[in-house]
């Protein structure tokens, strides 16, 4: 996590410095006419205007950008297919069942930190009990771990949801400050005052959508990444244990014994 955290900030100084470039640098050789009659005015630090002028908002805003940028990257190696239903784990799982090897499959599942190997296990546990109680474990086990994806997102929601109230705060704060200089001075206050407040006014409206619109953009890309990859895990889950609910031909049923005995010597792992 500190890895992933220092990686963030990494790419904010990035961008922050591609902010703080001034004007005055861009100039060509084409412009030299140009600039030298310009060299009087004052250069443009973009850092100055679109951070320090939005004071302690605006860097609370950008706070909120790094652990945007942490919380995309974390979810980018969590919430993917390698970590929720890989394939190999796939098909080693269904290989043992194939082959009748439940001990085996119980105790691989039980160490299989992905999402089909936590709700394997769970049903596999169940065989004892049943076909019906075999589903009903793993209804219950997909209901929980997809909440639990979905609670991690949340945040990024919560973070998309926050930052334009923190950018319309400091719009309401910029316009009170102008108003109380206003005020003060009993006169309308020169160019370079106004500029600074509303400066606060805007900028700090500009951070606020600059975080909010990734996160809320990423929220729902994961949003419908968990959607995709629970329905996967369902289906590949439901192929697995498919073997339990077949009838032969025959009286008996031998599909259900030899798992019941797996199981009932079997102990939870605890995911």
């Amino acid at each position: 996590m500190l890895r992933i955290v220092g990686l963030s900030v990494f790419l904010t100084l990035v961008v922050v410095l591609i902010f703080s470039w001034p004007a005055s640098a861009q100039t060509t050789a084409a412009q030299t006419t140009a600039a030298t009659a310009e060299a009087s005015m004052p250069t443009v630090n973009y850092f100055d205007f679109f951070v320090v002028k939005g004071g302690y908002i605006a860097f609370g805003l950008i706070g909120l950008s790094i652990v945007t940028i942490a919380l995309t990257i974390e979810h980018c190696l969590s919430i993917r297919r390698a970590a929720v239903v890989p394939i190999d784990a796939t098909e080693q799982i269904k290989a043992l069942v194939d082959e009748k090897k439940y001990l085996e499959a119980i105790k691989f599942t039980g160490e299989d930190p992905s999402m089909i190997g936590y709700v394997l296990n769970a049903g596999l546990l169940e065989a004892g009990n049943g076909f019906a109680a075999m589903e009903r474990a793993v209804e219950d086990t997909l209901d929980e771990r997809s909440a639990r994806l979905f609670r991690k997102i949340e945040y990024l929601s919560i973070i998309g949801n926050v930052a334009p109230m923190i950018g319309l705060f400091g719009t309401v704060v910029g316009m009170i400050m102008l108003f109380a200089e206003i005020h003060a001075a009993d006169a309308f206050p020169g160019a370079r005052i106004v500029a600074d407040k509303i400066a606060i006014a805007l900028i700090t409206t500009f951070w606020g959508l600059a975080v909010a619109i990734p996160a809320l953009s990423i929220y729902g890309v994961f949003r419908n990444r968990i959607d995709v990859l629970t329905a996967e895990c369902t289906v590949a889950v439901e192929q697995i244990l498919a073997v339990f609910n077949r009838t032969p031909t025959g009286a008996e049923e031998p599909s259900e014994s030899q798992p019941a005995e797996a199981a009932a010597g079997a102990r939870p792992t605890g995911q």
